[in-house]
């Protein structure tokens, strides 16, 4: 069973085709629908799930089904004297709660979004409706933030007002290191993210600008910008501070320019794990099952908790099956000339 926001999200083209998409709109719904999945291949549309369910102004929490976006967070918090709106403009961060809670991204000041997480109620591959947080359910709590949904599908989040309002008073702006620039001919934009240690900047900078120039590609811009730690969830990312290394480069359509994209993306990864820096759990395709061991050595485990909680495998997305491959084994090495 495949659940996901949109049925874009499937890995197999064919297998979406084939999918009934269920729209839900309540956690019974939603319930009912994973039930169904016993049966059949489902794709899930929960973007109806995008309303704020309740405000505790006593305790400085609010509850948000999980389609919710940060911008309708902002707004609904606006006239209580909240200006959430650097969630909205953080770059990287998902548009929706539920899928920067899933992929734990960094906020406006660099700290993951599981800080800001009190509670989170989903459901499970087989139906269950479950509540978890640091005090109740705590190990599904730690599996659930950064679980990349293959736990179940994220129902609603209680967040921290508190928390939210000091990340945003602490928002960091990227440095721009390169000036964005338009392409001479027509071209397609590609992205490369890396974390990397703050004090190899210089040095990685240098060895990108080589790379780029080895396989003729144009970068047009360059940011960093400061990712701080956290040590709560079961598959975290941000082991320590890091840099978080974004290039944008034009390559010019043509026939292979796909396969050179990523090629030029998997030297740029390997320039950055030679200096002691990783990439982001959350965008896995470009690295090798040797790469993804030695940079997220939990995976293993995180993946033998997936297997108990969901035996069958019932639920799964692109995420998942593009890690559950990687670690099954290597294709052949192929080496494409420049």
């Amino acid at each position: 069973m495949y659940a996901m926001l949109t049925a874009s999200d499937f890995i197999d083209a064919n297998i979406a085709r084939q999918a009934r998409t269920v729209r839900v709109r309540s956690a019974d719904e939603l319930r009912g629908a994973l039930r169904q999945a016993r049966n059949q291949t489902l794709a899930l549309d929960a973007s109806g799930l995008d309303r704020v369910l309740r405000l505790d102004g006593s305790r400085g929490m609010l509850e948000i089904q999980a389609a919710a976006t940060w911008a309708g967070l902002a707004e609904y918090v606006r006239p209580r004297g909240l200006a959430f709106d650097a969630f909205a403009a953080a770059p990287g961060l998902p548009a929706s709660v539920g899928d920067s809670i899933a992929g734990n991204f960094a906020g406006p000041d660099g700290r993951p979004v599981s800080a800001h997480v009190s509670a989170v109620t989903l459901v499970t591959p087989d139906g269950e409706l479950k509540r978890a947080s640091r005090e109740s359910n705590a190990d599904l709590f730690r599996l659930v933030l950064g679980g990349h949904g293959v736990f179940g599908v994220l129902y609603s989040a209680t967040l921290c007002l508190d928390s939210l309002a000091h990340s945003v008073s602490a928002a960091l702006t990227p440095a721009e290191l390169c000036v964005p620039q338009a392409p001479d001919a027509p071209a397609a934009n590609h992205a490369f993210d890396c974390l990397l240690p703050p004090g190899e900047i210089d040095s990685y900078l240098a060895q990108a600008h080589d790379i780029a120039a080895q396989w003729r590609v144009a970068p047009h811009r360059i940011s960093v910008r400061r990712l701080l730690p956290e040590s709560e969830t079961a598959l975290p990312w941000a082991t320590r501070e890091w840099a978080g290394f974004t290039l944008r480069f034009w390559l010019r359509e043509s026939i292979g320019a796909g396969v050179r994209a990523i090629q030029v993306r998997r030297e740029l990864l390997g320039a950055a794990l030679e200096l002691g820096g990783a990439f982001p759990i959350c965008a896995p395709q470009d690295s090798s099952r040797a790469q993804l061991e030695s940079c997220y050595p939990k995976i293993s485990a995180f993946l033998a908790e997936k297997r108990r909680a969901d035996p069958g495998e019932r639920l799964q997305n692109r995420w998942y099956l593009t890690v559950t491959a990687k670690l099954r084994g290597e294709a052949c090495a192929v080496r494409w000339g420049k």
